[in-house]
């Protein structure tokens, strides 16, 4: 059972990733699914709530608040789907594309700041080893 280590070491890596990422999203004024969301349409044309969810980490469950939230907050807009009458598309607003240029390469910068302790060869072995270990599931 030495891959209980492994996954011991999955989990809390993630756990301290994201408690590092979302202190800063929400020092920004986003929650880390708003500013997924945000970060997902920033230079996109918009996109259905599916393609939407496809593209993040998002359940579909969760969805539905988290836009409404946006849309309240002024960063996203829907539009209507000239594709399919029933369904909508979903787009930065202007106030959102501001948010999207400056939160999104605070963000970048803001985790270069660890990941530069890591060299190239580094990155791409850990990028080598998640891969395989994540296709063993798939």
């Amino acid at each position: 059972m030495t891959y209980l280590s492994l996954i011991k070491e999955l989990a809390t890596t993630y756990q301290a990733f994201e408690n590092y990422s979302a202190t800063h999203v929400r020092e920004m004024g986003l929650t880390a699914t708003q500013f997924d969301i945000l970060a997902t349409l920033g230079n996109q044309p918009p996109m259905t709530c599916k393609e939407l969810g496809d593209k993040t980490l998002i359940l579909k469950g969760t969805m539905t608040g988290v836009l409404e939230r946006m849309e309240a907050k002024g960063l996203i807009e829907k539009i209507p789907n000239e594709e399919d009458g029933r369904s909508y598309k979903i787009g930065l607003t202007k106030l959102g594309e501001k948010t999207f240029k400056k939160c999104f390469p605070e963000h970048l910068q803001h985790l270069e700041k660890v990941f530069q302790q890591l060299n190239s060869q580094q990155i791409e072995q850990a990028v080598s080893v998640l891969k395989t270990v994540k296709a063993i599931f798939n």
